[in-house]
């Protein structure tokens, strides 16, 4: 098979949309979207692998809006983007990789896991 966008879309080489996770934090709920594993996310463990924080780069790289925009940089998460405002809740910061988690093994999807 040759290798072309069409060739590549019937293959499902493709991500899905976001996947909208249900989150209640801080007496709040929200919703998250997740972005399942894809070429965002090889960019964030990439720059995880030169010495960015590697639970910040999984974050930035997976959460993100109803479009697939994303929501975080890792600057945002780590506080480095405005000292003033700090680093995410350690809560929030574990409720997001759990929700990642859950859409990255198919929790929820009708996905076997394997």
């Amino acid at each position: 098979m040759e290798l072309s966008i069409s060739n590549l879309k019937k293959s499902n080489a493709f991500t899905a949309r976001p996947v909208a996770k249900e989150l209640e934090w801080n007496g709040k709920k929200f919703t998250c979207y997740v972005r399942p594993l894809s070429y965002q996310t090889a960019v964030g463990d990439i720059a995880a692998h030169r010495g960015a924080d590697p639970l910040a780069c999984r974050i930035a790289s997976s959460i993100c809006d109803a479009d697939g925009k994303a929501v975080f940089t890792v600057s945002d998460i780590t506080g480095e983007a405005d000292p003033e405002k700090g680093a995410l809740d350690p809560d929030l910061t574990n409720l997001l990789l759990i929700a990642i988690g859950e859409v990255q093994n198919g929790a929820g999807q009708g996905k076997k896991k394997r």
